[in-house]
């Protein structure tokens, strides 16, 4: 029997027309369950606006067609990263800031976590700008202007001094439609900063921040902190002592050096984890930002001014990396080795934090001010941080993924890649648990359902880049 061309054709458009639409399919890839560790192959996922549909085996196929296919053979698919502590800042140069948000996507970030700056009124008009729909960029999760005491140092601060003006803070917080709230120790009285976390715990929000001195972190975690913000003060924890040094810096009988010295002597590894498991127990966890630490303890000894990726921020934003390099520039050879020898001590706290239980959430400090502490590129780094100190490649890529959604109570939405989850994916050339620098080998980026492939995402860094140059001839 012979058939016509055109009455194969008919039955084939017959078939894909029997087919249900959607409007995207991966490929034959294999899937990265974060959680489990497990790599699943031969994937096919369907992805409808911005959620994925199902997903299963090739037989999919016979179901459903798209005018739309991603080839994931060979490749490996994870959700999107999480970078759950950045900062946009920096009221003279927000438009730098703007041109963040696609370089943040060009790096597989899908989601950021903005613990404050001094635009929050333009950071949530982006927010909601993305969440429309109407903006290209990775989901922005904010806490807006962060709470502070009176003439705190930050600008965009909203400072309180009574217990009064702090309901007025938390109400106008809650008018701007935040998504946490950021508490930090600069001038703010310890006694009202314990109620502060207390109360906007109350009304539901997920707190973080860093901790004053004259406070224990038991004390800021019986409060209700979700997050301790740098694990750096979580070598408060490491002496028995703790309670004095809290003392005696709130007092002001103990300078920082002296409780520094004094931590250093007395440190014992088995406290410190009993501690931190009562952290744990209180749903208190920690963002170690180990990335920002160790750019500026080995400062030094690296050479960050030729990387090229420096050539994605705009003049002011790279200006703003200064401050910390003029600071350091007459340290002598002795500050550089404290500095050093303080980080690795810090960063060696990473296998007691794990073992307690305790949630780690990746996220880098990046944006402005902090130096070289690039955005986009950071969280990988950071991974990588994580990875060097104590945790697997695994137990990384959870850090961001996974605990950065449950920070949120986001886990229905985010995290794995299931049907109703987020479609907010990474296509990898590698396996990145079997190297974390393999996140970096990024072919292709889903946000929102939208497929963003290795060449539109070079060209958002070729038009990122084109953008900086024109500023700094200006």
């Amino acid at each position: 029997m012979r058939f016509t061309v055109a009455f194969i054709c008919s039955i084939f458009l017959f078939s894909c027309q029997n087919k249900t639409q959607v409007d995207l399919i991966i490929q034959n890839t294999s899937i990265i369950e974060v959680a489990s560790g497990r790599l699943i192959p031969n994937q096919t996922i369907l992805i409808q606006g911005d959620s994925i549909l199902s997903v299963g085996d090739e037989s999919l196929f016979d179901e459903y067609s798209s005018e739309t296919l991603v080839n994931g053979q060979g490749k490996f698919l994870m959700p999107g990263l999480w970078d759950n502590h950045v900062h946009f800042g920096g009221a003279a140069y927000v438009d730098e800031n703007e041109q963040l948000l696609p370089l943040y996507l060009a790096f597989g970030v899908t989601t950021v976590r903005d613990a404050a700056g001094d635009i929050s009124l333009e950071v949530l008009k982006w927010r909601d700008e993305i969440n429309a729909g109407k903006r290209l960029g990775p989901k922005i999760l904010t806490s807006g202007p962060k709470l502070e005491g009176i003439e705190s140092i930050w600008p965009g601060d909203l400072e309180i001094g009574t217990e009064e003006e702090l309901e007025k803070a938390l109400d106008s917080l809650k008018k701007l439609k935040v998504d946490f709230i950021k508490i930090t120790d600069n001038t703010l009285k310890p006694a009202l900063f314990l109620e502060a976390v207390k109360r906007a715990s109350e009304r539901g929000w997920s707190v973080s921040g860093h901790i004053p001195a004259a406070l224990t972190i038991d004390q800021v975690s019986v409060a209700g902190q979700k997050t301790v913000e740098h694990l750096s003060y979580l070598m408060r924890m490491t002496t028995p002592m703790e309670e004095e040094i809290s003392i005696g810096r709130g007092n002001g009988t103990m300078t920082p050096a002296e409780a520094s010295k004094l931590q250093t002597e007395t440190r014992n590894d088995s406290l410190t984890l009993v501690k931190f498991k009562k952290l744990a127990s209180q749903g208190t966890g920690v963002v170690p930002t180990l990335l920002i630490s160790s750019n500026i303890a080995y400062l030094d000894e690296n050479n960050f001014e030729d990387d090229t990726i420096l050539n994605y921020l705009g003049p002011q934003l790279k200006e703003s990396y200064q401050w910390r390099i003029q600071r350091m520039a007459n340290d002598t050879p002795e500050d550089k080795q404290n500095r050093k020898d303080s980080f690795e001590a810090t960063a060696n706290l990473i296998p007691l934090v794990k073992a307690s239980g305790m949630k780690i959430y990746a996220g880098t400090d990046a944006g402005y001010l902090n130096t070289y502490d690039v955005p986009g590129l950071a969280i990988h780094l950071e991974l990588q941080q994580l990875v060097k100190y104590g945790l697997t490649a695994r137990e990384a890529l959870e850090a961001s993924v996974i605990n950065g959604p449950e920070y949120f109570g986001l886990e229905n939405s985010y995290g794995s890649i299931e049907k109703g989850k987020k479609a907010n994916l990474i296509l990898l050339n590698k396996n990145p648990l079997e190297n974390i620098e393999a996140t970096l080998t990024i072919q292709e980026v889903i946000k929102d359902g939208q497929p963003l492939d290795r060449a539109r995402l070079d060209q958002m860094l070729s038009e990122i880049k084109k953008w900086v140059s024109k500023k700094e001839k200006q």
